[in-house]
């Protein structure tokens, strides 16, 4: 990432300091931003963080509304609370004048949605949404291409999205997004980067869709015979690759602390691991969990003047980056979210281009879309400039709402076939 230090320093509160506010501070501080506030419920976590960024006990918050009644002085809040926690903070702190960046998704319902945009837009803030995607090199590199017309008009796209086996074990069966009532539905919590970044490359608006998808493997009736509910308690964990013991207790052993691992305790210490496993969700087997999303789904788009694009979300993958090929009426791109492959219909040449992404996992960038994302933001309160946002309030909408009519017809089974 390259560092540039804004004009102004922009002092930031943090509401939610997970994963994602921590990840997301940490690289705002690196762009020169002064975290000066955190609001946290969990006790351990808000002071490790309080005492990361030399917050004062004052600015240090078990919730945000405590936050928002203490009038600090702040130029803008990350909120990166649970995503059925975004509607209230984010529309509170709009109404208090404060710029807002706004983790993904921006809120499980559409209503809610509609209701941030017409709120955030009222207050007149800056807004952003982390759609990390659209701020990568990669995804600049594609977009140039195409402006320049080396692949002519771009007619259709296929997008698909390998989760990682123990990626969507840890997240989607055993993790906060298991339930579709508790949370928001795997597409969106997962994969509205996806069809937010596919709206970003066509360039146009999408008008229809159809869905198809559901939970086929992480059931009960496909338990391995033998197996028990808990993997430190199971005889046959040694040959199951969703293996909690394998996933976590192992690597605690080797010392690893970062996620998924940090996830079962502040202090993730092979002791501690193990009494997470035992106790919490992280243990249970991938079969009993209760979980209701889906583990694969595919979204067929249509967007303006005919132009089609195909995505595919599954579980059964290794972890991997984003696959793409963009069809246009004068040659074709392949990509797999750092490098592009680009052949020449009229030449019938291939060029390589190497966009030499950043580290592609959760917390190392997004193949470099965090940290770009979290410069554009504090340069744009820095300067007042919302046009240095990528994902500000209305297309973020419009990409929210390809993917609650995706759920619609995907729930509705649009277009069952029928023997005759």
């Amino acid at each position: 990432m390259n560092k540039k230090t804004p004009v102004k320093q922009v002092r930031l509160a943090v509401v939610g300091a997970g994963n994602r506010g921590q990840s997301y501070a940490k690289l705002a501080q690196e762009c020169g931003a002064r975290i000066v506030a955190v609001a946290e419920p969990r006790q351990a976590v808000r002071q490790r963080f309080a005492n990361d960024y030399g917050i004062t006990s004052e600015a240090v918050f078990d919730d945000w509304p405590a936050l928002l009644d203490a009038k600090l002085s702040y130029d803008a809040v990350l909120i990166a609370t649970p995503d059925r926690q975004h509607v209230e903070p984010a529309i509170a702190f709009a109404a208090d004048g404060r710029h807002i960046l706004l983790e993904k998704p921006m809120a499980p319902t559409e209503a809610e949605c509609r209701r941030i945009v017409h709120e955030v837009k009222a207050a007149g803030v800056i807004f952003a949404v982390c759609h990390v995607l659209r701020y990568t090199d990669y995804t600049q590199a594609i977009r140039k291409i195409i402006a320049e017309g080396l692949i002519g008009d771009v007619i259709c796209i296929q997008h698909h999205e390998p989760i990682g086996y123990w990626h969507h074990a840890h997240s989607y069966v055993r993790g906060n997004w298991r339930s579709e009532a508790e949370s928001s539905s795997a597409l969106l919590a997962k994969s509205c980067h996806d069809l937010d970044w596919l709206r970003f490359i066509m360039g146009r608006r999408c008008i229809r869709v159809s869905s198809f998808g559901s939970l086929v493997h992480f059931r009960p009736e496909n338990q391995p015979k033998g197996a028990s509910d808990r993997c430190l308690d199971c005889d046959v964990e040694s040959s199951c690759p969703y293996s909690a013991r394998r996933i976590y207790l192992e690597a605690a052993h080797r010392g690893e602390t970062h996620w998924p691992v940090s996830m079962l305790d502040v202090d993730p210490t092979p002791a501690n691991v193990e009494a997470a496993l035992r106790q919490g969700p992280y243990g249970h087997c991938v079969y009993t969990s209760g979980n209701d999303v889906v583990d694969q789904q595919v979204v067929n788009m249509e967007f303006d003047s005919g132009r089609t694009a195909s995505f595919t979300m599954s579980a059964f993958t290794p972890k991997a980056g984003r696959a793409t090929r963009i069809f246009g009426s004068r040659g074709q791109l392949v990509g797999d979210g750092s490098t592009i492959q680009r052949y020449d219909f009229l030449t019938e040449q291939t060029f390589d281009i190497d966009t030499q992404a950043a580290d592609q996992s959760l917390l190392g960038g997004h193949g470099g879309g965090d940290g770009r994302l979290i410069q554009s933001f504090v340069s744009a309160v820095a300067q007042n400039d919302p046009s240095l946002i990528l994902s500000g309030p209305d297309e973020t909408l419009e990409s929210h709402l390809m993917v609650f009519a995706a759920e619609r017809a995907r729930k509705q089974q649009l277009g069952e076939c029928v023997n005759t």
